[in-house]
């Protein structure tokens, strides 16, 4: 018989999973023109409606995904499909780095799902939630798939209202510029520290410089220099970096 009210081992994880979808809704605002973007884009590389959709349902990487449709319309050959959207995506490893050591108790059909699931946004999310290391660790991946499971699901709407709705819209309103404007919502709550905030302005110095090169190589360049100086930077004054975090614990009990 199934009780009227969850138990008290199911509260924690709805907490959490709600609180993952709180956490994300609003850059899911925030990403619906990007998808319709995507949509009106797929098409015009030549792709039907269902393989337009398909994409976003089985790669479901908003970057990778646009560059994929450019270049099937340009005619690359597969081998640098292929190559270029690798690329584009490696960060995502450096995210699953990053909250590894939260998930890796899991069982491989949750570490599976939550891969899936794993975008800029949700990690964004999931890695300032993780900070809080009162949360017990059996509950965090519960807050994980709601923020991604919310962004999946705005993707897949937004995609949708691109195929069939977004030859409507007029070109003039730039919806593209949403997604610079996401980006830099995420961005800007976590540039606390010296290292973050050295390793952000880097980036985006080498993104503009590097912006001509091809396959959006600049991308690339720009993501691992703002790599390279956020850890010689720790690594250079990790006490200067802790003491940092105290005064800002210290001001904000």
């Amino acid at each position: 018989m199934i009780p009227d009210t969850p138990t008290a081992s199911s509260r924690p994880r709805l907490s959490e999973l709600w609180g993952g979808v709180k956490a994300e809704l609003p850059i899911v605002l925030g990403g619906i023109p990007f998808g319709m973007i995507y949509g009106v884009l797929a098409l015009a590389a030549g792709l039907t409606p269902a393989q337009a959709q398909a994409m976003s349902l089985i790669v479901f990487a908003g970057s990778a995904q646009f560059i994929g449709a450019q270049m099937m319309g340009t005619g690359a050959v597969l081998p640098v499909l292929w190559l270029t959207t690798l690329v584009v995506n490696l960060r995502h490893a450096l995210y699953s780095t990053a909250l590894g050591s939260d998930l890796r108790h899991l069982p491989r059909r949750w570490r599976w799902l939550l891969a899936y699931l794993l975008t800029d946004e949700a990690y964004a999310m999931t890695a300032v939630h993780y900070a809080n290391r009162q949360i017990p660790i059996t509950y965090k991946h519960w807050f994980f798939l709601g923020a991604g499971f919310i962004m999946w699901a705005e993707w897949q709407i937004s995609t949708a209202v691109g195929i069939f709705l977004g030859a409507e819209v007029p070109a003039s309103w730039s919806l593209d510029f949403t997604l610079a404007l996401t980006f830099i919502g995420i961005v800007i709550p976590g540039l606390k520290e010296r290292p973050s905030a050295a390793a952000a302005l880097s980036a985006g110095i080498v993104a503009v410089l590097a912006y001509s090169l091809p396959y959006k190589l600049g991308l690339m360049a720009a993501a691992l220099t703002g790599i390279v100086v956020g850890v010689v930077l720790e690594r250079r004054d990790p006490k200067g970096l802790a003491s940092s975090n105290s005064s800002h614990e210290a001001q904000n009990p």
